[in-house]
């Protein structure tokens, strides 16, 4: 029975949320490119029937401002690899913690991308242009993101605007970014909006997919997908609370190569 116990304990620990294990010390930064293995744990964990995110070598996370100050080298340490964060919304909004995240995940040798939370009552040049105001071209910078959901609880917004209309404005904010960094977005998207709006019909971009309760060639099937978030209740040494959790789709080389084609020169 003993063994038995023992391993009930331990799932019982995991799923009350921690780290797998003891958190690693953060030591000097490593490159960006250098990919750790994670050391999450995750307070509610998905019985995952395909292939899990475990399989996967490079994971990170994304931040915004309802995140406290971050201690990023303890993140990088425990294998956050990579993160977004949060900087700007519609098209006059900024997320006060953008810079403070920004700069220290990158000291730390995290690969730092910015992302811009779509508002759907402004129009997509508009929301470029705030974006672009506020986020620099820094090298090795991963590209910009557009996160396009909808948005039930906005006190001020609450369109769903017809698929012609987010198409058109969601491109023009597409191209108008790419113009100015010099590479294309990114563009985040959950399962309502994505099938809702066929956001398969953008142009040019790479997909980071929400999916936590399945596999994302079971939600978005035949898309191909960059980045895959797939969980909100994550458990990260150096990241108070709960936080999401991301893969990216290939391995440590193909990692690397991404890197080298997609991050900012």
């Amino acid at each position: 029975m003993k063994p038995i116990l023992a391993l009930l304990l331990a799932l019982s620990l995991a799923a009350c949320g921690g780290p797998r294990s003891a958190p690693r010390d953060a030591g000097p930064p490593p490159p960006a490119g250098a990919v750790i293995s994670p050391n999450f744990g995750d307070r509610k964990p998905h019985p995952w029937d395909g292939r899990a995110p475990s399989a996967y070598a490079v994971h990170g996370t994304d931040t915004s401002r309802y995140q406290p100050p971050v201690d990023w080298r303890t993140a990088r340490a425990n294998g956050v690899n990579f993160t977004f964060v949060k900087a700007t919304e519609g098209a006059d909004d900024a997320d006060p913690m953008f810079r403070e995240h920004w700069t220290a995940a990158r000291a730390a040798g995290v690969a730092t991308g910015a992302y811009h939370f779509w508002y759907h009552c402004a129009p997509g040049r508009a929301q470029a242009q705030n974006f672009i105001r506020r986020v620099p071209k820094a090298a090795g910078a991963l590209p910009p993101v557009l996160d396009l959901e909808w948005t039930p609880f906005s006190p001020t917004c609450t369109r769903r605007p017809p698929q012609a209309e987010l198409l058109a404005e969601a491109q023009v904010f597409i191209d108008t970014v790419a113009r100015h960094y010099g590479q294309m977005p990114l563009v985040y998207v959950s399962p309502d909006i994505f099938h809702a709006r066929e956001l398969w019909r953008l142009r040019g971009v790479e997909f980071w997919v929400r999916s936590v309760a399945n596999h994302p060639s079971k939600v978005y099937p035949g898309t191909r997908w960059t980045f895959w978030q797939y969980s909100g209740t994550g458990q990260i040494p150096g990241k108070a609370g709960d936080g999401d959790l991301n893969v990216f789709s290939g391995n440590a080389a193909e990692w690397r190569d991404w890197l080298a084609r997609r991050a900012h020169r």
